[in-house]
């Protein structure tokens, strides 16, 4: 009976971080490249039971002899768990918006089948990190950033000093300035499920240079929107509650049948 108070019980705490990851994904429905929490569930290794202790006699000359035997009950599973949550990196709509701070990456042909392309950034640790949110502005000082300050990079891992907002983003992935073009930097991750979510849309993990088959465009005056599906979340949270309350009734039964077995068989006896 215990078996199934925990099998129950991490039923409720896996549809809870469920949940969790669905909320998470509502809330950030209308963020700008937003990418969609997918979690992955796994049932815990099945235990195979027997009964042991008992013994069968194996009739001999000079009597029978009691041999140990185990007898297979069958198997049991220990409950459900949360494996991993991973990011689902599908391309999400392009929006325009009519600034020309804002840049969507509209990725075409990759030569992996999980690659994907980020905008580089810089964190506010002076480390490198990936973003696929182009919502840009200028800062005091004349450099391209992001809406948390953070220094949108170049090619060469440096930030873009724009002087202002009269400049141009060629499909190319160049930023054109009155002192020049500068190639803003495009990274390209061949397994973008190994990166590493962090907060304000940001990425850690390793990138290279963009390979001559990866093929893309960048739009200037659009966003990327989230690949959120607002309505197959709503749903799938609806589901999670549902399978919340089954697993809570579980216990409750469970329960209620140990506070008998307890206070009641006892005193039969």
């Amino acid at each position: 009976m215990l078996r199934g108070l925990y099998t129950a019980a991490s039923g409720m705490i896996t549809q809870q971080r469920q949940q969790e990851s669905l909320s998470n994904n509502v809330a950030n429905a209308n963020t700008p490249g937003y990418k969609a929490d997918q979690t992955t569930i796994r049932a815990f290794p099945e235990l195979l039971l027997q009964q042991t202790g008992s013994s069968k006699q194996i009739p001999t000359t000079q009597g029978g002899v009691n041999f140990p035997v185990s007898q297979t009950i069958g198997p049991i599973n220990t409950g459900v768990y949360v494996q991993e949550t991973v990011p689902n990196f599908a391309q999400g709509d392009v929006q325009e918006t009519g600034l020309p701070t804002d840049v969507a990456i509209i990725q075409g042909q990759v030569p992996d089948e999980n690659g994907f392309l980020f905008f580089s950034v810089q964190n506010e640790n002076g480390e490198e990190r990936l973003t696929r949110n182009g919502n840009f502005t200028v800062d005091g000082e004349g450099f391209l950033v992001t809406n948390q300050g953070n220094y949108v990079l170049d090619e060469a891992g440096s930030p873009i000093q724009t002087n202002g907002l009269d400049y141009v983003v060629t499909p190319e992935g160049f930023v054109q300035t009155e002192d020049g073009a500068f190639p803003l930097g495009i990274r390209y991750v061949e397994n973008s499920n190994e990166l590493v979510k962090e907060g304000n849309d940001l990425f850690a993990g390793e990138s290279v240079d963009v390979p001559a088959a990866a093929t893309f465009s960048l739009q200037q005056g659009a966003l990327e929107q989230s690949n959120v599906n607002t309505m197959q979340t709503m749903a799938d949270m609806m589901n999670a509650y549902r399978l919340f309350e089954t697993n809570q009734r579980v216990l409750r039964a469970y329960d209620e049948s140990l506070g008998k077995a307890v206070n009641e068989v006892g005193r039969l006896g």
